[in-house]
């Protein structure tokens, strides 16, 4: 089974649940718009909000173009889109993602992080989007690793369903 792992980290969250997913068996691509969000912590965190809300979908660097996949997304049988919540949204970034994803693209879930590690109207958000998508929220798992457990038992779940 081939599964893939793309994701947008803008403090780290991403890059531990990526080093997770690897264990797990995913390859997995980190991707960064052509103009990240910068600037200290707190405008980052105000600006990426805003967009969010906007559901901005900002352009992809060279080395995030999913056109270019080798192999092309359609022959992957899982997709996990991995971002952080702002604004009960996914990440512009994760945005890109979706709009550049082919429709017969693997069996589509999300693996998203949060600050209070629970995100209600995201959750809805995306089931409403993405109706039949599996969701896991965790809570900023470079800082606390034992929600990458989770991460195992959830994909674990996701194979039997």
């Amino acid at each position: 089974m081939k599964k893939l792992f793309i994701y947008y980290s803008l403090t780290g969250n991403g890059e531990a649940v990526a080093l997770k997913m690897k264990e797990l068996g995913f390859e997995t691509i980190r991707v960064k718009p052509k103009r990240d969000i910068s600037g200290p912590f707190f405008f980052k965190i105000m600006r990426g909000g805003f967009q969010a809300l906007r559901k901005a979908s900002p352009k992809l660097d060279g080395s995030s173009d999913l056109t270019r996949l080798d192999p092309p997304a359609s022959e992957y049988d899982v997709i996990a889109v991995g971002s952080p919540v702002w604004f009960a949204r996914l990440s512009p970034a994760a945005n890109s993602v979706l709009k550049t994803l082919p429709e017969k693209a693997g069996k589509l879930s999300f693996v998203l992080w949060a600050g209070g590690g629970e995100a209600p109207k995201a959750l809805e958000r995306i089931k409403k989007e993405y109706p039949g998508a599996p969701v896991i929220i965790m809570k900023q798992p470079s800082e606390n690793p034992s929600e990458l457990e989770k991460l195992g038992e959830y994909l674990t779940e996701q194979d039997h369903a």
